[in-house]
């Protein structure tokens, strides 16, 4: 199957509801996000990347997030109350060798270890397979271990390292650590998402922010 870019479409799960980002969702996710202890394990270049207020915040947004193009950034919505709780996106689109990343991944520290994780990574995987990707990489900073540990819950493979990846927003180097999901690896991967969305128990594990 030939990959093609994804369609920009809302995708539904019984927890989430994922919604191509607007602006009109910044001042949410700032509400969710814009905390120091997402930013503390290296999301948006790390803790110097934190901005405290939503005009800053909204500054970071408009260079951070896929708004045109191929690449698909997305506000996380929990279906409970429709707040908003998160975001990902799946960027890095390359057609021709059907490779796809799925990550810039935050969510609010108060749905982290719930189901919110999981179905997202459910949703946007399986949106990205079934549009012909034969390989998602996921990453993280090689220091956060909380995400790392998240993406091993889903399934990925640990492919290594790859050093002196970018620049973090204080100036120093990380390294990434590097996974992959492959399209022939993923009716087991969705399986046991499933699974644990059906036990009520999705993980400490889930507060993936890679």
């Amino acid at each position: 199957m030939t990959a093609r870019e994804p369609a920009r479409v809302p995708l539904e799960g019984r927890f989430v509801r994922l919604e191509p980002l607007t602006r009109d969702h910044l001042s949410g996710l700032f509400r969710a996000i814009g905390r120091p202890e997402v930013f503390a394990g290296g999301y948006g270049g790390g803790p110097a990347g934190y901005r405290d207020t939503l005009e800053g915040f909204t500054e970071f947004a408009e260079g951070y997030y896929q708004w045109e193009g191929a690449g698909i950034s997305y506000a996380v919505l929990r279906k409970a109350d429709g707040s908003v709780v998160g975001t990902t996106t799946l960027g890095d689109l390359d057609l021709g060798n059907e490779h796809a990343h799925l990550g810039w991944t935050a969510y609010s520290p108060e749905v982290w270890g719930t189901e919110v994780n999981p179905e997202t990574k459910l949703l946007v995987l399986g949106h990205a397979f079934a549009s012909g990707f034969g390989r998602v990489k996921l990453q993280a900073d090689v220091l956060n271990e909380r995400s790392r540990a998240a993406i091993l819950r889903l399934g990925a493979v640990f492919e290594g390292i790859t050093r002196r990846d970018r620049r973090r927003a204080d100036g120093s180097w990380r390294d990434a650590a590097v996974y992959s999901i492959l399209v022939d690896e993923w009716p087991e991967v969705r399986a046991g998402l499933e699974r644990r969305l059906g036990s009520g128990r999705p993980g400490r594990g889930d507060g993936g922010r890679g």
